[in-house]
């Protein structure tokens, strides 16, 4: 196969191979395919330099899926079972609407005098890369993070913000991303190696649906392969997501033993270990963890080695022994306590006028407890941090401080892989001063946005400012470990604990930190990552930027007009106690949130995780991982010929379980078998299969789910018709017992008292 630049590239086979070149003059590495074999097998090297991309097609569909998304995905968020329509849906939906527009309007071409410029509604047939932009212009649909803030300050804390202040934050964290975009895409998109594994289901299915394919004897095209499942996984989600809801979760022990607080506790998959549950659900295997199938087989090994030490180890052992006083709290629970076991009650220790945290109410009232869990997942965050950086240091330090040198001292252009070498050669690149002119433009606007208003938003300047260095700090070691394992690590911790050592009993200049220092870091690697997508499917990258830029200015606001409509609108949003029974408004993260608010911004750090208050051993995990990768990095270089000790990701490690909660034993038990069953089993045994339709059954399954998901709530959960009442209808493992406290004494509505 003939590549554009006059090379001969191998065509992608089962046994196909990498062949490199060594270039003696400055001892680079020029690959002529990639050297990632999942890579190799599912992406073209072809490109066609003539094909539009930025037509009239491309803004209309993309605009309209991403306020689309956007008011779903913000409506849903906020209800008892989130539901998440992600981009596949629109990647679906826009292909046949492409197809009619390209059949129905029409072909005139107006010319403008002077400007050498013309338009045209129909350049011709829907191809390939209108599709991959418009469906980049739907993802920055996406929710942003700091909705959150608005969705606590009005149903939780029940003050007022300024609606202007407010959007202002929601824009300038989406956006302060591209500047740390522009500085970090040529380590993170150019390089071969970082190769984001979640994009290729994306590529399967964009191949699926324009390349012509001849269907094998006694076989499908992936086209038809696709459309097969959607339907089959449309279909029977109305038995998980409507009729038999308990499908969603199915603990054995549970069932046999229904008065047991124990069994419950070890047998639950929702509220406790999970030992002997499943699910029938694929909604559960991909939720909180995220799909499986699109994980390299490593990384799934890694997080389930740490979730199995975590969960069936570390927690069994600190429960039952009490620690932290840790019998007197559900086992499994994000609410934070008092020293009774009663939910803590935080209008005791915040001063109503200066919303701050009022001492004299605190030393009279108790401090904060949390359930062992909750506990351990903030010392797993700590170690998770420290083990990134020590991490990405000792493996791919070399590599970064080699790329920094070149850039820095402007030598030739790098080698790449072809993908890499069409792009420079095909389409001009962007500009460094877009991605800066952006990135002082909304620094501008966020200073603004925390001096100004009354600084409603507690956050000074200097905070402001030291959100940015942390973000600029982490984006590129994250990046490494999100490019390379499709797992991306928080900075919210992180940030929670700087800003609530140095400036506390600020509960919204806590949450405004965290979220300029660790939305603006996530926000840089969605835009990266959608840059290498764009980079697979070879879109001009200046045509990239437009559309990434519009579509989060559009999708952010969307986002922000639909939050704000549902908390001033809907009576007593979020708040269970005040809910008429049965109300799905109960904002189940922004819960997550509101909790994480007290911790670090009410509370404080300096009464949590010092001698003042219960936690002060969790700072053990800072040190265990900064050096629990050392070990692994010596015996990989002691022993090179043993390739296995390398993929041993620390960091990923730390991570298996670390989000229980808001995710759920089941949830990683079923993503590891699945995760297992295809990545080791499939890929191995049946490669040609694999490769041939993993990434499209990723897709169908997620668009099947998605669709039948809007469907029934429309049509029926939206009109209050709840289907027939019956043991398995709710959505639960019918565990009640599995979240009691079992220390002496305490008494729980429910429970029985030990």
């Amino acid at each position: 196969m003939a590549g554009v630049d006059g090379d001969t590239f191998p065509v992608h086979t089962k046994d196909h191979e990498s062949k490199l070149s060594i270039k003696d003059d400055d001892d680079e590495t020029e690959v002529n395919d990639s050297p990632i074999e999942q890579v190799r097998l599912t992406v073209s090297i072809a490109d066609d330099p003539s094909q539009p991309v930025l037509t009239f097609r491309t803004w209309v569909i993309g605009l309209g899926c991403c306020i689309v998304l956007s008011f779903v995905n913000q409506f849903f968020g906020y209800r008892n079972n989130p539901l998440y329509v992600s981009t596949v849906a629109a990647q679906i939906v826009s292909l046949p609407i492409g197809k009619l527009m390209a059949a129905s309007l029409p072909t005139t071409v107006y010319k403008f005098p002077f400007i050498n410029w013309s338009f045209t509604l129909n350049p011709g047939p829907f191809n390939l890369k209108e599709h991959a932009l418009i469906t980049i212009l739907a993802s920055c649909g996406s929710s942003p993070y700091a909705i959150n803030i608005i969705a606590i300050v009005k149903a939780f804390y029940h003050r007022s913000i300024n609606p202007i202040a407010a959007l202002l934050l929601a824009l300038t964290t989406q956006m302060l991303g591209y500047g740390w975009a522009g500085i970090f895409r040529r380590f993170l998109v150019d390089s071969p190696y970082m190769w984001w594994p979640s994009n290729l289901v994306q590529v399967s299915l964009f191949r699926a649906f324009h390349e012509k394919e001849i269907r094998p004897k006694g076989g499908s095209t992936r086209l038809q392969f696709f459309l097969l499942i959607f339907v089959a996984s449309f279909t029977y989600y109305t038995i998980p997501g409507y009729f038999f809801q308990s499908l969603t979760c199915i603990s054995i022990a549970c069932l046999i033993w229904k008065k047991s607080v124990f069994a419950q506790q070890i047998g639950s998959g929702m509220s406790g270990l999970g030992i002997g549950s499943f699910t029938f659900d694929w909604n559960v295997v991909a939720s909180f963890t995220g799909n499986p199938l699109p994980v390299p087989g490593f990384a799934i090994i890694n997080q389930l080695a740490g979730f199995f030490i975590y969960l069936y180890i570390v927690i069994p052992v600190s429960y039952w022994n009490n620690f932290y006083e840790a019998k007197k709290f559900p086992l499994i629970s994000s609410h934070t306590f008092d020293s009774t076991g009663a939910v803590y009650n935080v209008s005791r220790v915040l001063n109503p006028k200066t919303f701050d945290l009022d001492l004299d109410g605190y030393n009279n009232y108790s401090k904060l407890y949390l359930s062992i869990i909750f506990a351990f997942d903030y010392g797993l965050s700590f170690a998770i941090l420290t083990a990134t950086v020590s991490h990405v240091f000792l493996f791919h330090g070399k590599y970064i401080l080699h790329m920094w040198r070149k850039t820095t001292a402007s030598l030739k252009q790098q080698a790449g892989d072809v993908h890499t070498r069409i792009m420079k050669k095909n389409y001009a690149q962007v500009p460094e001063w877009w991605f800066m002119t952006i990135l002082g433009l909304m620094i501008i606007l966020s200073l603004v946005c925390c001096e100004g208003f009354g600084k409603q938003l507690q956050l000074p300047w200097w905070g402001f400012l030291l959100s940015l260095v942390i973000a600029l700090v982490f984006t590129l070691p994250i990046g490494v470990i999100q490019a390379t394992t499709n797992q991306q690590p928080g900075l919210n911790v992180i940030t929670e604990l700087i800003i609530g050592f140095i400036y506390p009993g600020k509960p919204l200049a806590n949450v405004v930190f965290k979220t300029y220092g660790y939305i603006s870091m996530s926000q840089a690697l969605t835009f990266i990552g959608d840059f290498k997508l764009g980079h697979y499917m070879k879109i001009p990258p200046r045509s990239m930027f437009i559309g990434q830029l519009v579509g989060t200015v559009v999708g952010t606001v969307a986002n922000f007009a639909t939050a704000w409509w549902l908390l001033t609108s809907i009576p007593n949003i979020c708040n269970v106690d005040l809910l008429p029974e049965g109300s799905p408004w109960t904002c189940p993260g922004d819960d997550v949130f509101y909790n994480a608010s007290i911790i670090w911004g009410v509370i404080g750090p300096q009464k949590m995780f010092t001698k003042e208050g219960i936690y002060p051993g969790m700072n053990w995990f800072f040190l265990i991982g900064l050096l629990a990768p050392v070990p692994v990095w010596f015996l990989a270089r002691k022993y090179p010929n043993h390739k296995w000790i390398e993929l041993i990701n620390l960091p990923l490690i730390f991570s298996g379980g670390s989000n229980i909660p808001p995710a759920r034993a089941v949830n990683y038990l079923s993503f590891g078998v699945v995760g297992i069953f295809f990545n080791f089993y499939i890929y191995r045994k049946y490669k040609t299969w694999w490769a041939r339709h993993t990434y499209i059954l990723s897709a169908a399954l997620d668009a099947g789910i998605a669709f039948m998901g809007v469907l029934l709530y429309f049509a029926l959960q939206g009109y209050d018709i709840s289907g027939p009442d019956w043991w398995g209808r709710p959505g639960d493992d019918h565990c009640p017992l599995a979240t009691c406290p079992t220390a002496p004494g305490v008494i729980t509505e429910g429970c029985p008292t030990f």
